[in-house]
């Protein structure tokens, strides 16, 4: 959406640091997909509001929400960095390594569900951006694995206003509606989505019984 409003709110919210700035030129010059400066600036204070420690990506790329989400849960923390190419693990690291952040994230190569599965931690934030026919299976996995008031925040929710065509049938079009549906629905999660470059759907984790007293 690049009407007046967007633009002034993309320049208002860059990012702000070299190591950033780097990581989204190499984005723009390889037409690799990032989550951005105005998502990473709400990951970032997402997890800073619910004073976040444990982080687990569900598709991290080459570590750029890792640095963002590194910034918010500090030195103490941990964020578990995910992704199914080796190569865009070990770009991480090199990334990570450079922002000072070696000591607070973890590295998981393979498929981002089957590792959440296998992990026996709860964790405070967990962010959704892998392959977005499998979104809903994403949800289905990450709900059990959120303690109560932690945040799964899932990129990519309006798909470049391909979820408002009614035409609009491909398959990963047709993942992100449903998880959309899944978010707002759950007995357990109370959902909004945020329109901001290309929809941040933010979905907060409550007691069902505190979930079916809302009105919403």
């Amino acid at each position: 959406m690049n009407t007046p409003i967007q633009l002034y709110l993309k320049d208002l919210e860059r990012s702000r640091g070299d190591l950033l700035a780097e990581m989204e030129q190499e984005a723009r010059d390889k037409e690799f997909p990032i989550i951005g400066p105005q998502c990473g600036r709400r990951l970032m204070i997402f997890a800073l509001m619910i004073a976040a420690s444990k982080v687990f990506e569900m598709g991290s790329g080459y570590g750029y929400s890792t640095v963002w989400f590194g910034h918010a849960v500090g030195p103490l923390g941990r964020v578990t960095h995910t992704d199914g190419d080796p190569e865009n693990t070990s770009r991480a690291k090199e990334y990570i390594e450079r922002a000072g952040m070696s000591d607070r994230v973890r590295f998981r190569t393979g498929d981002a569900i089957a590792l959440l599965g296998q992990d026996d931690s709860l964790y405070d934030v967990i962010l959704i951006d892998i392959d977005k026919q499998d979104y809903p299976r994403a949800l289905a996995a990450a709900v059990p694995k959120l303690r109560l008031g932690g945040l799964i925040l899932t990129h990519n929710a309006t798909w470049s206003n391909r979820v408002a065509d009614p035409n609009e049938t491909e398959e990963t079009t047709n993942g992100i509606r449903e998880y959309n549906r899944r978010a707002f629905e759950h007995p357990e999660l109370a959902a909004f989505l945020d329109p901001v470059d290309d929809g941040l759907a933010v979905s907060l984790k409550l007691d069902p019984s505190v979930r079916s007293a809302l009105p919403i």
